[in-house]
């Protein structure tokens, strides 16, 4: 994957997982990329190199994510895409009835009220200049919902509805808002997830296997670069044939 000189990209949730893989594969490719992350993600970027940035952000606090996205302008002249990685799972393997309350708002917090915190001043941004990329991770329990995950999968299925509104919103402005819907993919929050979890979702996909990291950092980069031009509003599936909708 190609992007022009200069192209520049924020990677949300760059300290680990997904984003990790995400921020390193666009820097490979010559994007300069700013690690954004709760938990510091600065080993990340001085990893990375090639004048990578590092911030702590907490996507829950809409003045914080309002401050970064126009320090990050400021600093690049422009923010071509934006990739938000950011999640937490929650409590899990716990009927609906037995849901905690705390919890579950916890989670839609994260989830789904900070991808709308962030996606706000960057389409606003990204209007403007006439061009931009916004990639959320959503996830197949979004789109199927997962027994025992019921936080969740009801985030996630409010962020791929968020995901249809802004793209269709914005649709002329040359900006995509798009997301991935991943089933397990290989990560330390998998990796933490209870074996009976993780089993139950492992066993639903076709293909008998976790996803890898690069293969997600793969599919995201084509669709934050300027190659994917024509789709917006829609949720990508990389589930190994769990969903093929």
């Amino acid at each position: 994957m190609t992007y022009p000189e200069g192209y520049a990209a924020a990677v949300v949730g760059a300290a680990s997982g997904i984003g990790r893989a995400v921020a390193e594969r666009l820097a490979r490719a010559g994007v300069r990329v700013a690690c954004l992350d709760r938990h510091d993600p600065a080993e990340v970027a001085a990893g990375i190199g090639g004048g990578a940035v590092a911030e702590a952000l907490d996507i829950t606090d809409a003045g914080a994510c309002e401050a970064t996205i126009d320090r990050l302008w400021t600093r690049f002249g422009k923010l071509d895409a934006l990739v938000n990685c950011a999640g937490v799972v929650g409590k899990t393997n716990i009927i609906s009835e037995e849901v905690d309350r705390a919890d579950f708002e916890a989670v839609v917090r994260i989830n789904l009220t900070g991808a709308l915190y962030l996606s706000q001043p960057a389409l606003r941004r990204m209007r403007e200049a006439g061009y931009g990329r916004i990639l959320h991770v959503a996830s197949i329990a979004g789109k199927e919902g997962n027994a025992g995950m019921a936080a969740y999968s009801a985030s996630k299925a409010g962020l791929i509805g968020l995901v249809k509104v802004m793209g269709k919103e914005y649709a002329e402005s040359g900006v995509t808002i798009n997301a991935l819907a991943p089933a397990v993919i290989r990560t330390p929050m998998v990796a933490a997830l209870p074996d009976a979890q993780v089993k139950y979702m492992t066993d639903r996909i076709p293909m008998k296997r976790c996803g890898e990291l690069d293969e997600a950092a793969a599919m995201i980069g084509w669709v934050v670069s300027p190659e994917c031009s024509f789709t917006t509003g829609f949720t990508f599936d990389m589930t190994g044939g769990r969903a093929v909708y």
